[in-house]
């Protein structure tokens, strides 16, 4: 465990963390890592992640371990009833509690929110990430990243206008989802400091996949014309595509006329920036390909890498074209803070930060049941009580194998 210069922001909150796989883990990571306790909570099989590989380094995947930093783990079988009984106890001392199972999961085992923890932990913030939701004409179905960005439509936006539709390639709804259900978990949190009460949250990969479709969603409900696929082009502002240059393609983000007109003095055709095709951004949307041939021409004999610093240096947003090595090697994503090390454990660091409370690495990824025995302790059991609860197999020390189907 790293020492932090600070607890952090979420320092006294405690999370108990049922959820698996990424947008509950991705929440959770988040808030260990401005200072919240989270406590891990696994399944006898362990998080399915740990399975995801490779690579791997010792039981856990480089899944499991890009998003549970930050948190102590304990195995915990809760199909059992004295596996519950280990939860309330758990539960007694949480501000949080998070989970994606299948939605009346908890309903079935007793837990349900409406029916007892708002009763019997009325400060309790519930969190639930899920696929669609519990009602609804698709609720209760289960939801996976892929499955909801087709359904959800961000497949159709995505890939050239000649091909067919594309997955975005990072899991888009499923880290949406997490930021969305840490966001909610710090409204509840909030407002409890007034109400003194808790309250169910919870975040849809559905939902919050709808809500990504921005600006596609505003044109149609505008225009009423379904949106096409246009590759890198953006629908409503040109220039804002991928160029080529000399060496490295580069991606201009150019928003309105004073950068345009930065831009083609700095690739030497300023012309360009007077041309009645290119005067406005509505001209240079309707003439893009026109526009596109006199870019290239212009940047053909031009170093993809030395034009970005020089259009950098003139307030021309674009960057390089760089691949994943490149990107977590960079001086900038270091001096960022954006990639966390201690030891063997190596993570994309905390995005948000805070000047008195910053985030930091104070836990690395939890060893599967690492924490069962300082977490229940805490809890009030005894060694002996711990003893008896890992004899009898409701808490687990060594992974069981996943069941069939």
């Amino acid at each position: 465990m790293t020492q932090s210069p600070s607890p952090g922001a979420l320092a006294g909150i405690k999370v108990i963390d049922l959820s698996r796989v990424l947008g509950g883990p991705y929440c959770t990571q988040m808030l260990g890592d401005h200072g919240a306790d989270v406590i891990k909570v696994e399944p006898p099989q362990g998080d399915e992640t740990r399975s995801w590989g490779p690579p791997f380094r010792g039981d856990a995947a480089s899944y499991y371990i890009g998003v549970n930093r930050n948190k102590r783990g304990i195995a915990l079988d809760l199909a059992k009833p004295e596996g519950r009984e280990v939860l309330f106890r758990l539960l007694a001392q949480a501000d949080v509690l998070i989970e994606n199972f299948k939605t009346g999961t908890m309903e079935r085992w007793g837990m349900g929110y409406a029916e007892v923890l708002a009763e019997k932990f009325p400060r309790l913030v519930h969190c639930r990430v899920s696929g669609f939701g519990a009602d609804g004409p698709l609720g209760g179905y289960p939801g996976y990243d892929a499955a909801i960005q087709a359904m959800a439509g961000l497949m159709s936006l995505n890939g050239e206008s000649s091909g067919e539709p594309l997955r975005v390639g990072i899991p888009l709804v499923d880290l949406a989802t997490g930021l969305n259900a840490a966001l909610a978990i710090l409204m509840a949190l909030h407002e409890r400091q007034h109400s003194g009460r808790g309250q169910f949250v919870e975040a849809t990969l559905y939902d919050c996949a709808v809500a990504l479709l921005h600006p596609y969603a505003a044109n149609w409900f505008l225009s009423g014309k379904p949106p096409q696929r246009t590759g890198n082009q953006h629908p409503n502002v040109a220039p804002y595509d991928q160029f080529a240059t000399k060496t490295k393609p580069i991606f201009l983000a150019i928003g309105n006329n004073r950068q345009f007109q930065r831009f083609c003095a700095e690739i030497g055709k300023p012309a360009l920036a007077e041309d009645a095709r290119f005067r406005d951004n509505k001209d240079r949307v309707v003439n893009r390909a026109a526009l596109r041939r006199e870019i290239e021409g212009a940047m053909a004999a031009l170093d993809g890498e030395t034009l970005t610093t020089r259009l950098l240096d003139r307030g021309v947003p674009c960057g390089v074209v760089q691949g994943l090595p490149d990107v977590l090697t960079h001086p900038h994503t270091r001096h960022r803070r954006m990639v966390y090390e201690e030891g063997a454990y190596k993570g994309v660091g905390a995005p948000v930060k805070l000047s008195r409370t910053p985030p930091a690495l104070r836990r690395t990824p939890p060893a599967f049941g690492a924490g069962n025995r300082e977490v229940l302790t805490e809890a009030g059991y005894s060694a002996a009580e711990i003893d008896r609860l890992i004899d009898a197999g409701i808490v687990a020390t060594r992974m069981a194998s996943a069941p069939e189907g």
